[in-house]
């Protein structure tokens, strides 16, 4: 769908590929369909179901990039796999130019668990979905508003690993003071009542296509 402005806009239900690329290297290592539930140029708002399938870096025997040692995890050769994503489903929200994405988990039985502040490079859109760039740290936040920085020793082994520069890190890291100022401050998407959220139960799980990682034939702005 495109707008009157020009630019392109989903409309809810449809299926997109929501994707990231690799620190450094550019080539898609992750990679998961998800429907549209509602996008306007305000925000991004996607579903990933259950059992979706979906694509994930592994090392290049077949190891979680987990099991690795920290010391190593960045620097031992890697390969993807196509995996289904388990567990509940996860609602993404994403606001234009802002560094970061918003994910909501739920236990089962819609118990509300916690939001997930992804810290990633700001998403480019494409005609098939949009891509970005992890940058490690992440935040989590609970309903009582309580949070608490994740990952930073996957942080600090990327910027000794080569992967993010000290002047990327001090970006990435300002970018996540400024999110824990959003969610001191209780604003938008976590006041917004996103919790309460159900997919249409019509929906059909998105496919994975043969060519996940394929080149954009073009951005849209």
């Amino acid at each position: 769908m495109t707008g009157s402005d020009g630019s392109q806009h989903w409309a809810p239900g449809e299926h997109i590929l929501w994707r990231y690329r690799g620190n450094g290297t550019g080539a898609v290592h992750i990679c998961r369909p998800v429907t549209v539930v509602q996008d306007t140029p305000d925000l991004l708002a996607v579903w990933m179901a259950p059992g979706t399938e979906c694509v994930r870096p592994v090392l290049a025997d077949g190891t979680p990039v987990h099991e690795e040692p920290l010391a190593t995890r960045y620097t031992a050769p890697r390969t993807t796999e196509r995996t289904r994503w388990s567990g509940s489903g996860v609602l993404k929200l994403a606001r234009p130019g802002e560094p970061w994405s918003v994910w909501l988990f739920w236990e089962r039985g819609w118990r509300f668990r916690s939001w997930y502040v992804n810290l990633e490079e700001p998403r480019v859109r494409w005609s098939g979905g949009l891509d970005s760039e992890d940058h490690f740290l992440d935040i989590s936040v609970y309903p009582d508003h309580s949070w608490l920085w994740r990952d930073e020793d996957e942080f600090g082994q990327a910027q000794r690993s080569g992967l993010m520069s000290p002047a990327q890190a001090a970006r990435v890291r300002a970018a996540g003071e400024r999110a824990v100022e959003r969610i001191k401050a209780w604003g938008a998407p976590f006041a917004d009542g996103w919790e309460d959220w159900r997919p249409d139960p019509g929906w059909r799980v998105p496919e994975l296509p043969a060519d996940w990682d394929r080149t954009p034939a073009h951005t849209a702005p």
